[in-house]
């Protein structure tokens, strides 16, 4: 699975996120306390409106529990606040791999985010209908409740043009990301939509590199690129169920070359928001 350039959840062999020292000893709780409390996963399920399966893999360590099922297994093993204060210590987002939680706290911190995709729009432009388009088409399936952690974790993640008005961030887009019309035309005209609102503020640029470009230096692959508040430089690519953050100098140095090289490359930013503009209109 590509990880959507957002850090989609990973998936293991049965379609199940990917398991945590934390989940599987929270998870053991659960089942002691259950078993304790005399009732079967069946019994649970249906004391605090979730299903068999659900439960489950709560026990199993392989499914991140939001509050509500957290608080109704709490009233249906005594109310003792136990599992309300040990869910307080789950050392997993859901919603997010595995391999991309390193890279999504230096993003949350860093005062210089580099972006270029030519494989979808990354996750910070993401819309919510865009997501779920991409979703449909996942393997495994997904079910309803990791499509739902998925967008959550990416609409949190999008609160750094909120709340990090002293970040600089530099996105450069394929052009045949939009063309491609994923999810179709109205999915897409939203997209562009949000894409254009986000390039109104001063701290984003946003360049399309056009898709008929016959020098360009980003043939290898997506590039993402975060500085520190220190001023270190870290970089992060991303595969089929895999990622790798990039912390060697000289590693990071050529790709910050090569990033640069296509800002030259790409549109310029009033040209790329008036292409985004009429590719609307087509729409």
């Amino acid at each position: 699975m590509v990880a959507d350039s957002g850090g989609v959840v990973g998936m293991g062999g049965g379609g199940e996120p990917e398991s945590s020292d934390s989940l599987r000893t929270f998870g053991a709780m659960v089942q002691a306390l259950r078993e304790h409390a005399g009732l079967s996963r069946e019994e649970l399920a249906d004391f605090i409106g979730y299903s068999k399966h659900m439960v489950a893999s709560v026990e199993l360590g392989r499914r991140m529990p939001d509050a509500a099922f957290v608080e109704g297994v709490d009233r249906a093993v005594g109310n003792t606040g136990a599992l309300i204060k040990g869910a307080q210590h789950l050392g997993r987002q859901p919603g997010l791999a595995a391999w991309f939680r390193k890279w999504a706290k230096l993003e949350a911190a860093a005062i210089t985010l580099y972006t270029y995709e030519c494989r979808m729009v990354p996750g910070l432009l993401q819309t919510e209908a865009y997501l779920r388009a991409m979703s449909a088409d996942q393997l495994p399936p997904m079910d309803d409740q990791q499509i739902e952690e998925r967008w959550a974790a990416r609409a949190e993640r999008q609160r750094l043009f909120e709340e990090r008005a002293n970040t600089a961030f530099s996105f450069i887009l394929e052009e045949h990301l939009f063309l491609r019309r994923t999810g179709g035309a109205a999915v897409t005209r939203g997209l562009i939509d949000r894409v254009l609102d986000i390039s109104e503020l001063r701290n984003v640029d946003i360049q399309v590199m056009p898709l008929v470009q016959e020098s360009h230096s980003g043939l290898h692959g997506p590039i993402r690129l975060s500085e520190t508040p220190e001023n270190r430089w870290f970089a992060y690519n991303e595969g089929q169920e895999s990622g790798q953050l990039i912390s060697d100098a000289k590693v990071v140095s050529v790709l910050k070359q090569r990033y640069v090289r296509m800002r030259s490359q790409a549109l310029t930013i009033r040209d790329s928001v008036s292409l985004l503009q009429r590719m609307r209109g087509d729409l």
